[in-house]
């Protein structure tokens, strides 16, 4: 097979009734039919389809060819190296046409110095900035959230005391308004949208300089702030109850700014507080009333609302503190800023602390999110109505069983 048809067709075997051409696979995530299967491939996302972060058929099928193509190394470099002198031809062929349009003027020559030495060139004249060059591979936002709900989807299996429905989703285009949460929430019944608890979002992780927790924009409704951010105020007693400060240095924030800014864009200026600057895929289910809970690594440490930003880091002001949809969103560098040294941290002796931020955020978050749902639903029972529910079902239970022993 020549090389150019193994460009073509390499790294996908359609099977029967499928199709010629590799299919453009848009979908962001995959269906399982239970948390249990998905809990089973969770440690090798990349062989299973998950979320298209990891794998998606389309981009294995590209995977595949270049694989194959490199198989055959030689063939493959003679024929770059054929496309790279016929490339070379075309430009010096561009470069040597003489332009016949009436905008080239000989006489803009004598501008320039015919002596010209390219060795006197001094490039410390030269004032041109350049982007630092990171390799993006968005490890912060939002592979870290993606990695924190995977792994309180894989903890979750072992929660048996749970006692309402619990859904994990991954949404996509968020960049365009938010279409991938808006596209799930109108795939739902009218019953079912009207019986959703909480939503937990999990945004970026890493970059920022400490772990915030927030509530919706709708809580600034004066006779639903209690209800809209109740649940955040559940994930808070998660947090200090279970010490993860004192174990594993972790801490979770809450924006206490305070400043007076139109947060809501109604006009009105509202004190901002316990919300976030960032708008995330919770604003459609914030905008239906419906109460959230917004994880993201942020720095809200600030007197001024336009100065907030990601990060104080000065390793990590390339782009104005802001690590999110910026090249500096890079495994490699952030790693190179940001992992620390395992130490100790209550001073016996022992190493007990990890130095890894991005592993401390994602399970702590993972377990206060696990941990959160123990509270249970504030639409669901009370405790005394659940007590009294369970006895009638036993009296009915009894009832049934002892009319039907009469009855034979």
């Amino acid at each position: 097979m020549n090389i150019e048809t193994k460009c073509l067709h390499s790294g996908y075997t359609p099977g029967n009734t499928e199709p010629r051409v590799v299919p453009i696979v848009q979908s962001t995530t995959y269906v399982y039919d239970s948390t249990e299967e998905v809990a089973s491939v969770f440690d090798e996302p990349t062989k299973s389809l998950i979320y298209s972060r990891f794998a998606n058929p389309t981009v294995m099928a590209v995977e595949n060819k270049i694989a194959e193509l490199e198989a055959d190394n030689a063939e493959l470099r003679e024929y770059i190296e054929e496309i790279d002198e016929d490339l070379g031809e075309v430009e010096e062929d561009l470069y040597f046409t003489e332009d016949d349009g009436d905008d080239y003027d000989e006489e803009d020559d004598e501008d320039y110095d015919e002596d010209y030495d390219e060795e006197e060139y001094d490039d410390e004249d030269e004032t041109e900035e350049t982007e630092p060059e990171f390799r993006y591979d968005g490890i912060s936002d939002n592979a870290s959230g993606t990695a924190c709900v995977l792994t309180a989807l894989k903890a979750f299996k072992d929660y048996k005391d749970v006692g309402f429905d619990v859904w994990f989703v991954f949404f996509g285009a968020g960049t365009d308004n938010f279409s991938g949460a808006e596209a799930f929430y109108q795939s739902l019944s009218y019953e079912e949208q009207h019986s959703i608890d909480v939503m937990y979002d999990v945004d970026s992780l890493y970059a920022g300089d400490k772990v915030y927790a927030s509530s919706g924009y709708k809580s600034l409704i004066s006779t639903r702030r209690y209800e809209m951010r109740r649940k955040l105020y559940q994930a808070y007693d998660v947090c200090f109850s279970n010490t993860l400060y004192t174990n594993y240095g972790f801490d979770l924030y809450y924006n206490e700014s305070g400043i007076k800014v139109d947060v809501d864009e109604d006009g009105v200026n509202d004190i901002f507080k316990e919300m976030p600057k960032t708008v995330s895929d919770f604003k459609v289910f914030d905008d239906r009333m419906i109460p959230v809970v917004y994880f993201e690594s942020y720095e809200y440490n600030f007197a001024n609302y336009d100065q907030m930003k990601e990060t104080k880091n000065l390793s990590l002001q390339d782009y104005g503190g802001n690590i999110r949809r910026t090249p500096a969103d890079s495994t490699a560098f952030l790693d190179s800023v940001l992992v620390e040294e395992d130490y100790d941290r209550d001073g016996d002796g022992e190493i007990d602390c990890s130095g890894d931020r991005l592993q401390i955020r994602i399970n702590c978050v993972a377990f206060i999110i696990c941990e959160a749902l123990l509270k249970g639903s504030d639409k669901g029972m009370t405790p005394s109505e659940y007590e009294a529910f369970r006895a009638e079902q036993t009296r009915q239970t009894y009832y049934t069983e002892t009319t039907e022993t009469s009855g034979a």
